[in-house]
């Protein structure tokens, strides 16, 4: 292998975070933002270490993907470097009109980072979040908390009676019999943008959801929130 593994969405909202504090055509890849940017994406568990060259995110490639979003701004009066990828202007076209958002989703993906595991291999996440994999993986796993999930789904079966959808009320017991009981999804409330690494999960921070609507609700780009969700069926 000769080439160093695609930028990934959380490298480029990085990128783009310190886009707008440090701009490109004003410095160099010696700048000590640069610098510490490129140390930081080195450490990111979001590449296979195998598969990273001596070069990986070095100080001028940094430099380099900076330069690449002149091109996208409005208010820069040259033509910037021409070549680029499409998620460069994807990344663009989300997060350059709101930078408070953009910079809440980049401190999150660097709080949130050092708490995941490095990867053995290079792999894509499932339905990716569009603040990227750092924060999707970190989503996951609050999802996956078995012991909260357990005490969820017990208060809400004792505070109810059942374990409904509380999206659309579907109720796979009453659907499919004993096999279906106790059954249900659960999902984590919070933005992916305010994650806070070792935050504990409190029961209202979950909500008991049918397979069908959970999908739904990470399709959506934004995620939907379980209130726009209901909207959207007319529960």
């Amino acid at each position: 292998m000769t080439r160093n593994p695609t930028w990934k969405r959380d490298e480029l909202i990085l990128a783009l975070d310190l886009y707008f504090k440090v701009n490109p055509s004003h410095v160099s890849q010696s700048h000590p933002e640069i610098i510490a940017l490129s140390a930081l994406l080195n450490t990111l568990p979001i590449h296979s270490k195998d598969l990273q060259q001596t070069s990986f995110r070095n100080a001028n490639g940094v430099y380099m993907k900076l330069c690449n979003f002149l091109r996208f701004d409005p208010d820069y009066h040259g033509s910037g470097l021409k070549a680029g990828a499409k998620l460069e202007e994807a990344i663009w076209s989300e997060f350059s009109t709101d930078k408070g958002l953009l910079s809440k989703v980049a401190t999150a993906i660097k709080e949130n980072a050092p708490s995941l595991a490095p990867l053995d291999q290079e792999t894509e996440v499932e339905e990716e979040f569009p603040e990227g994999s750092v924060l999707t993986r970190t989503h996951r796993m609050r999802e996956r908390n078995s012991t909260a999930i357990k005490k969820k789904k017990e208060h809400v079966q004792k505070s109810t009676g059942r374990l409904a959808c509380t999206v659309c009320g579907f109720d796979f017991e009453d659907v499919y019999g004993a096999i279906g009981a106790g059954f249900a999804e659960c999902h984590h409330n919070i933005p992916v943008s305010e994650l806070k690494p070792n935050q504990s999960t409190k029961l209202a921070d979950l909500s008991i959801v049918c397979s069908n609507c959970h999908r739904m609700i990470h399709r959506a780009k934004p995620w939907l929130s379980i209130t726009q969700l209901k909207s959207k069926i007319g529960a």
